[in-house]
């Protein structure tokens, strides 16, 4: 547990490093944000299957040197000299403390609280879809393909991105989001019917993926500073806070109204479409 907690530590603030670094390289040069990101979720496909194989012909041991490997591969790719350098603003004028981080609260509240309904709408997929699809007679590798069927989903948007958004605004792109959550978490609630099944795990890209890309958008229309302490506070609260704790709240719910979680999901997307921010700066 020691070791898990000193890896999650250490490992979970380069999401949103790379990320604003990635946002800052967006300023200096045409970056595909989504071209970028897909391979992300390659990875975690093959990852997954990986261990998975692995731990079926070992043990859970094999875990533990994966995450080893897999650290030191990180610490190697570190290591190679970037062709062109993040540039940084200068800071000189630029107010810092808990002023700024307050101040930059106040002015996205709207964008936060959005992406917060958004992807905590996920905490009943995220922690008991398997369990539920299991108790509707799905075995664990068709649980497994399904989840699967998302990252395919993931993927392709990711890659289609500059193209499918080129036209849409932020505001408009978590506007499809919301759509596709409410949508999407009702459908839930309603079949385990495979052909819906499918259905609702294509919507995965429009829930996470496109979300994320609004946000991505977002984020990268702000300046100076304010780009990495804001993509900072996206990471904490909406991929993090608001997951952890809608997914506290989803145990107590799965418990007492089992499948109904997946309405009380739909509820939480909802509001999205009317909290968008008014004003979303284009890139």
């Amino acid at each position: 547990m020691l070791v898990m907690i000193g890896f999650n530590l250490f490992f979970s603030p380069l999401v949103p490093l790379t990320d604003a670094l990635a946002n800052t390289w967006q300023k200096q040069f045409p970056l595909d944000y989504g071209k970028v990101r897909l391979w992300g979720s390659v990875a975690f496909v093959i990852g997954s299957a990986l261990t998975g194989k692995l731990v079926s012909m070992f043990d859970y041991r094999v875990i533990l040197a994966l995450l080893t490997l897999g650290v030191a591969s990180m610490l190697l790719g570190f290591l190679i000299r970037p062709t062109i350098q993040p540039q940084g603003a200068s800071r000189q004028q630029e107010s810092t403390g808990w002023s700024a981080w307050l101040a930059l609260v106040r002015q996205n509240w709207r964008f936060l609280a959005c992406v917060c309904l958004l992807q905590g709408a996920h905490a009943a997929y995220y922690g008991f879809s398997a369990i539920y699809w299991q108790a509707a007679g799905y075995s664990a590798s068709a649980v497994g393909y399904l989840w699967s069927l998302g990252v395919v989903a993931e993927v392709i948007i990711f890659a289609l991105s500059n193209k499918l958004f080129r036209r849409c605004s932020a505001r408009d792109m978590l506007l499809i989001s919301a759509i596709c959550g409410v949508v999407r978490w009702g459908i839930m609630g309603v079949t385990t019917a495979l052909p819906w099944l499918i259905v609702v795990q294509i919507l995965h890209c429009g829930t996470f993926t496109v979300c994320h890309l609004a946000a991505m958008r977002y984020i990268a229309a702000r300046q100076g500073s304010e780009v990495i302490r804001l993509q900072a506070v996206y990471s904490a609260v909406a991929m993090g806070g608001s997951i952890a704790i809608m997914t506290v709240f989803a145990g107590f719910l799965y418990q007492y109204l089992g499948h109904g979680v997946f309405w009380v999901m739909a509820l939480v997307a909802l509001p999205a479409m009317f909290l968008r921010p008014k004003v979303v700066p284009s890139c």
